[in-house]
């Protein structure tokens, strides 16, 4: 018995490394018009992807220096909608914790080991490393987005977890409670790592596809992380809901630049940009043509 214990996590990790690969390779089919031309060698193509992801990540964090009225607008209603939810903090957290009993043994170990970073940018490096090998535009630019958006976010993620010091439901002291620079655990609530890893992979996958199923196939694996850390108290509501806002104002950020600056002309016309919406009352996915 202490054998099949310990040997079922890991088999389950790798379950969930190959699924998320085939699942990719299958739904998305690489085209010839996206091949580099031959005589680009690997090298030259790993260099350049570098400072591609590299160039992601400073243009990511400048961002905010260029913000116009409506970026302004949109952050207002982040922190608006953020407000809301916070006012239920304690609530939401007591009933998705009394679900958990309910909530099948494989949904809560795929969605831990989904956030963790060592998993994610398994995924990440394996897209990538298809488009490298294959010399397949698309898919190398789709994997620097993933890489390059990743390294964003768990940097904001590992400063803002010891700056913030809030408690997590499980310490049992109230949404409230902070203490700033603090080495424990159980005062590193926010943001969620495993929310904004898990959730701005399958984003920036997601985007990649015109298909709306395809598009909300991905998106839903994103979302069981972030549940998974609800089911255990390990967050509250509102960790989970700006860590997701952060994944997709990063995503969007970083494939606007790839697109404009890096990688002209790969995604197709008519392509469905997704956004999201947040307010005093409500938080969604906006779909614009």
């Amino acid at each position: 018995m202490a054998t099949i214990k310990t040997e079922f996590p890991m088999v389950l990790k790798m379950k969930v490394i190959v699924f998320g690969l085939v699942l990719f390779l299958y739904m998305h089919k690489m085209d010839a018009q996206s091949q580099v031309n031959d005589t680009v060698t690997t090298w030259e193509m790993l260099g350049y992807d570098g400072a591609s992801a590299f160039g992601g990540l400073k243009y990511a964090y400048s961002r905010p220096f260029h913000w116009e009225k409506k970026d302004f607008l949109t952050a207002g209603a982040i922190v608006l909608g953020t407000a809301a939810l916070f006012t239920f903090d304690e609530e939401s957290s007591d009933w998705f914790q009394g679900q958990e009993e309910d909530v099948p043994g494989v949904l809560k170990e795929t969605g831990y080991y989904l956030g963790k970073p060592l998993y994610n940018y398994s995924i990440n490096g394996g897209v990538y490393l298809i488009g490298l090998f294959t010399k397949n535009e698309k898919w190398r630019k789709t994997g620097v987005l993933l890489i390059s958006s990743a390294t964003t976010v768990g940097l904001i993620q590992t400063v803002s977890k010891t700056l913030v010091g809030r408690a997590r439901p499980i310490a049992n002291v109230g949404k409230a409670s902070f203490e700033p620079f603090s080495k424990e655990a159980a005062y590193h609530s926010f943001p969620s790592g495993h929310t904004i890893l898990a959730f701005t992979t399958f984003y920036a996958i997601g985007k990649q596809f015109k298909n709306p199923w395809a598009k909300g196939g991905f998106y839903t694996l994103g979302l069981l992380s972030p549940v998974t850390r609800l089911w255990s108290g390990a967050h509250w509501l509102t960790d989970v809901a700006l860590s997701m806002a952060v994944s997709v104002v990063v995503v969007d950020s970083i494939d606007k630049y790839l697109n404009k600056e890096r990688y002209p002309g790969i995604d197709s016309k008519n392509k469905i940009s997704w956004s999201l919406q947040m307010g005093p009352s409500s938080i969604g996915l906006r779909g614009s043509f």
